[in-house]
């Protein structure tokens, strides 16, 4: 008997059914459909679509994938350690996703384990359940391959309210690693266990969808309030969701949200921005209702553009408009100019005005709080020109998610207050006390800047500049920092790479010192009469040049800091060797608005790789 999510309609799955039935592919099939998984810290994915085409709808998983998503339950499940802990099971609006659902739900249940199913969700959603409640659930599945082409599948893993940390994820990756290495034996015992379930308690389970899921669409809430807040008290979220309301009456604010039929379309975005007095407008917020890849940057974002122009000719308060991706913690902005012209807010703009928010309610709050801010690698310095102003720090990790939510706690440790941390490269802000990116967080920063005339006052004050008569998103953006930045996905920002990651740091170290000292008169001409060579792996920043300033397998952040005649930072530039494909992300970041001295140094980074590769 088939049962359905009362929220989408959508089949959660067939209790009667056993999904652990079925023919057994090959050793050497089930091998192959390993190979093809990249797994990392921030988790596992592959084209689970069995055309292997990556942008397939297709809803059915070949065999050898079928034993995989079971495999991964039990390495989760012999991760946790417990006899019979809590998992809490989700997954994102993929075609893929229910039937890989019902195989980790019906596996987890056959091995004891009490499963919390929430079907359809956003990531933010599920984390901000483990966060808030850490003692009812052991851990999470999330199936989910994020950003990546519909075709794509994958399983994101973690506790408390994030993703795990670089040593619990190796950790789970080896026992899965050991599972596959036996992977029809045993999966054969999976489907010995699945066999002696009692079907009742996978039915009860699946009934339990709709109720469990809104539990954690209440406890979404109540830690989104807590982060625009900075406070846990119930009255405190109550005064301020009536702040916002009588500020929306006053100056009112429309956002648009194309959803793109993502998990967001489950989740509690038209519920809480509406409470908060803002005037909504959804598109495509059915789960499963794709018009465009997934990846909501450039021309994905065109329809939303052009439809927050036709809105904001009929509703002047629509100037906000937001796509996420498949999973939901990631929401690309684009927004309405002061020439009345829908585009894209940048995202090193986009993290920019969202630390400047957080770091200016947490300045008011209390003066002399030792704030600090948790960045990657790549995050312009903008961030520590907008830090200094508010006499906060700023700390750096080695690009990944789960590198700078570690060094945040490390920092916190320390006696930092850290209201704000993320990746600028990407736009993604990570607000305290979540442990992971979040469009709704981003526009509630957006919103109390625009509406709370004390966080701009304050902002403009310690930054020198006059307090605008009129306050817009473009006023603030033109009063952030001047730097130019290369774009994530700029056809520059990338090269092939073919060699140990090492060696080409070596050899890009004895380049680069050779043509500074070639080049003196053309650096000091840009003001540049120094320079360091920054390495980050995990939670680790090293300045020094050489591998004593690196371990293997050497595939850390590598920056070169450019620096003027009072030692600071003018510019910078990075790369990164992707621990998954043979590529090397780049960037450079230059204070000032000259493009011309960008381009420069942008190719002149380039070059001195390419030589590198050629050596």
């Amino acid at each position: 008997m088939i049962i359905h999510d009362t929220q989408s309609d959508r089949i959660i799955a067939d209790w009667q059914t056993n999904p652990l039935v079925f023919p057994l592919p090959s050793e050497e099939a089930l091998a192959d459909a390993y190979k093809s998984m990249i797994i990392s810290s921030s988790g596992w994915r592959k084209v689970f679509a069995p055309s292997g085409n990556e942008e397939d709808f297709d809803p059915t998983v070949n065999a050898p994938d079928r034993i995989l998503a079971a495999l991964a339950a039990y390495a989760l499940y012999q991760h946790v350690g417990k006899k019979k802990p809590t998992i809490l099971v989700g997954l994102d609006a993929r075609p893929t996703g229910t039937h890989l659902g019902s195989i980790v739900v019906h596996t987890l249940l056959s091995l004891g384990v009490d499963v919390r199913y929430l079907f359809i969700t956003a990531a933010p959603q599920i984390m901000a359940d483990t966060s808030l409640r850490p003692e009812e659930t052991d851990a999470f599945f999330y199936i989910s391959a994020s950003h990546n082409p519909i075709g794509h599948n994958g399983f994101k893993f973690g506790k408390e309210g994030g993703v795990y940390g670089p040593k619990d994820a190796e950790r789970l990756a080896e026992r899965f690693r050991e599972l596959v290495g036996n992977g029809l034996k045993c999966f054969s015992l999976l489907q010995t266990y699945a066999q002696a379930l009692d079907p009742q308690i996978y039915k009860k389970t699946l009934e339990q969808v709709a109720c469990e899921r809104q539990k954690s669409a209440e406890r979404y809430r109540t830690l989104v309030l807590t982060i625009a807040t900075k406070s846990r008290e119930g009255k405190v979220h109550a005064q301020f969701i009536e702040t916002m309301r009588l500020e929306h009456q006053r100056k009112p604010l429309g956002i648009l949200g194309e959803l793109n039929g993502s998990a967001r379309s489950c989740s509690i975005d038209r519920f809480l921005l509406t409470e908060l007095g803002i005037a909504t407008e959804f598109m495509h917020d059915t789960p499963g209702d794709v018009v465009h890849p997934i990846v909501p940057e450039g021309k994905n974002l065109t329809l939303c553009m052009e439809s927050l122009k036709t809105l904001h000719r009929k509703n002047p308060a629509f100037v906000l408009g937001y796509v996420p991706d498949n999973d939901g913690d990631r929401g690309n902005i684009v927004y309405i100019n002061d020439k009345k012209e829908a585009t894209i807010l940048e995202a090193q703009s986009l993290f920019a005005l969202v630390v400047l928010s957080e770091l200016a309610q947490s300045r008011l709050a209390d003066p002399k709080a030792p704030l600090a801010v948790v960045v990657n690698g790549p995050t312009s310095n903008r961030v520590d020109d907008i830090a200094r102003s508010f006499g906060a720090k700023v700390f750096r990790a080695e690009v990944g998610e789960a590198n700078v939510v570690e060094l945040a706690d490390l920092k916190r440790k320390e006696g930092y207050i850290i209201p704000i941390l993320g990746e600028g490269s990407n736009g993604g802000n990570i607000s305290h006390p979540a442990k992971v990116r979040d469009p709704l967080n981003t526009l509630l920063s957006l919103a109390k800047l625009l509406n709370q005339e004390e966080l701009s006052r304050l902002w403009f004050t310690l930054s020198g500049q006059e307090q605008p008569a009129s306050l817009t998103l473009d006023r603030l953006i033109r009063s952030l920092p001047s730097y130019i930045t290369t774009g994530a996905y700029s056809s520059l920002a990338q090269l092939q790479v073919n060699i140990e990651h090492g060696l080409l740091k070596t050899r890009y170290e004895e380049f680069f010192e050779e043509l500074f000292v070639r080049d003196q008169i053309l650096f000091n001409s840009f003001g540049i009469t120094s320079y360091k060579i920054i390495q980050t792996e995990g939670t680790e920043e090293r300045i020094g040049s050489g591998p004593a300033y690196r371990t293997p397998p050497y595939n850390g952040g590598f920056k070169v800091g450019l620096y003027d005649d009072e030692n600071v930072m003018t510019d910078f530039l990075w790369m990164r060797g992707s621990k998954t494909e043979p590529i090397f992300r780049l960037l450079v970041d230059c204070k000032g608005d000259h493009a011309n001295r960008h381009d420069y140094l942008l190719e002149l980074h380039r070059l001195i790789i390419t030589r590198a590769l050629q050596s």
